[in-house]
């Protein structure tokens, strides 16, 4: 069985990627999940690695190896990230970031305090969101689990392909 070629591992790279994406926005928008900081910050990743599979699969198979080895450590990034997040929801230690915490209010009358609030509530890092309902698996944990999966999956096409080249 032949395996991928470079350019198309590049592609699948890509692909998988804005998968993910896609679907962290399908259920902000479509199913009214309300992204917290470290959900934003966990999105980054996939945006490198769209990229990166994209850039793959017009370069030079050499450079295109390099470009998605970056990618392979792209994913392991995100996946380190949703692991803080995971343990953020766990309560294990607190968020990383000060978006995470209730907002500050500030001014002495009503009026000046109101100016203050931030127009969209911010979602609490510590408060999982769960896509499927009855499943105890938040959206972060999902994302350590995927991210993982992307990275092996990603390294395994490119071993099998540096073999079959060499």
């Amino acid at each position: 069985m032949p395996h991928p070629s470079i350019h198309t591992i590049g592609l699948l790279c890509a692909l998988i990627a804005g998968a993910a994406l896609g679907t962290a926005l399908a259920s902000e928008h479509w199913e009214g999940l309300a992204p917290c900081a470290l959900c934003l910050v966990e999105r980054w990743p996939y945006r490198i690695a769209i990229v990166l599979g994209l850039l793959a699969v017009v370069v030079p198979p050499r450079v295109a190896r390099l470009l998605l080895m970056l990618a392979v450590l792209t994913a392991l990034a995100g996946a380190v990230i949703a692991f803080v997040h995971v343990g953020v929801e766990m309560h294990w230690w607190p968020s990383p970031l000060p978006e995470c915490a209730a907002p500050t209010i500030s001014g002495g009358t009503t009026a000046q305090q109101l100016a203050s609030m931030p127009a969209r509530p911010a979602k609490p890092c510590d408060a999982p969101s769960f896509l499927i309902p009855g499943l105890p698996i938040s959206m972060a944990t999902m994302d350590l689990i995927f991210a993982l999966g992307f990275a092996a999956v990603l390294g395994v096409l490119l071993w099998r392909e540096a073999r079959q080249s060499a």
